[in-house]
């Protein structure tokens, strides 16, 4: 029953509420406050909706939903939201909270011009999507590639959840010394090749928040000038492996060479191996070495709010700074 349990749009200003109820649910740290107000609070395109359930002014539930552009092949920009960090007070459980402030939310969003919800649940949490009218897309297929001689035994023990904190290195700089120069980057965005999929909507502002937080340690290596290509990456560890997670790889229309020059720099680092999203959309440079591991990444589901199909995973063009932590 959720009769006594009064459901209202939230803001930023409910933060110490959420975290909280969240510390309470969750178990979350300082470190997870900080990343929730980076996350919902200070992305370029503005604050996320959030939705909360109280009983007798107790915030007992909350659901919040990550602002996201998308820009199809032909140039499209589409409004879309994520349905990311949720949770309910144990005492509440089981009273239909979750579905509730979820399904509750889509008709705002809707009138707000969002055109679609995506989102990569864990096998936990996707059977719930799947009854509220999520479609699952399917698995965005994971690439890796071999950089260490042990990488066989890496990979063999790194199926496993990633650690979200940064295994240091000093290949390349600290991300935002790049992504800083505004100018530079939307300069480099406007020589890039049309999105060959569904693909984020990449401006300097989105790539700056992405790959701004302190906390995540992206870095980032260039092809010699921004003008030329910009690579982002990171470092961590899955299990007993560090990989070196590309993030986003941004070069000029069809730039083999860049593409290929950037990879290698990134190699620089001392991890077990470099991974990637795959995509059959992907502009493929020759040599590269990446492979595909077989039943490995994130599901994606989405859940259309106009009266269009969801797209099929062979449309999307995601890299893996668009899934990963988010």
């Amino acid at each position: 029953m959720t009769d006594d349990v009064e459901v209202r749009r939230g803001s930023s200003a409910d933060f110490p509420a959420i975290l909280e109820l969240a510390r309470r649910a969750l178990g979350w740290t300082d470190a997870d406050a900080r990343f929730l107000e980076w996350k919902h609070r200070d992305g370029p395109l503005g604050e996320s909706p959030i939705w909360l359930a109280e009983v007798d002014g107790r915030v007992v539930g909350f659901r919040t939903f990550l602002r996201w552009e998308l820009v199809e092949p032909g140039g499209r920009v589409v409004r879309a939201v994520r349905a990311v960090d949720t949770a309910t007070d144990p005492a509440f459980q089981g009273r239909g909270i979750f579905t509730k402030l979820t399904l509750g939310a889509l008709g705002p969003l809707r009138a707000e011009g969002v055109e679609m919800v995506f989102n990569t649940p864990n096998d936990k949490s996707r059977p719930g999507y799947l009854k509220m009218g999520w479609s699952e897309v399917g698995r965005l297929p994971v690439e890796v590639r071999p950089n260490a001689w042990r990488f066989p035994v890496a990979i063999a023990g790194a199926r496993q959840s990633a650690d979200r904190a940064a295994v240091d290195t000093e290949v390349g700089v600290v991300a935002p010394e790049v992504l800083g120069d505004a100018q530079a980057i939307d300069a480099l965005l406007a020589t890039t090749a049309p999105a060959r999929g569904i693909a984020t909507h990449r401006t300097a502002a989105h790539l700056a928040w992405r790959y701004g937080n302190p906390d995540l340690a992206y870095r980032a290596v260039t092809h010699g000038s921004i003008a030329r290509g910009v690579a982002i990456f990171r470092l961590r560890r899955r299990g007993s492996a560090v990989e070196a997670v590309v993030g986003d790889v941004v070069v000029p229309r069809d730039d083999h060479v860049a593409v290929r020059a950037l990879l290698r720099r990134i190699a620089a680092v001392r991890a077990d191996y470099l991974i990637r999203l795959g995509s059959a959309r992907r502009m493929v440079a020759p040599r590269e070495a990446f492979v595909r591991l077989p039943k490995v990444g994130p599901v994606l589901t989405c859940r259309s709010l106009i009266d269009e199909p969801v797209p099929s995973l062979g449309q999307w063009a995601l890299t893996m700074g668009d899934v990963e932590l988010l």
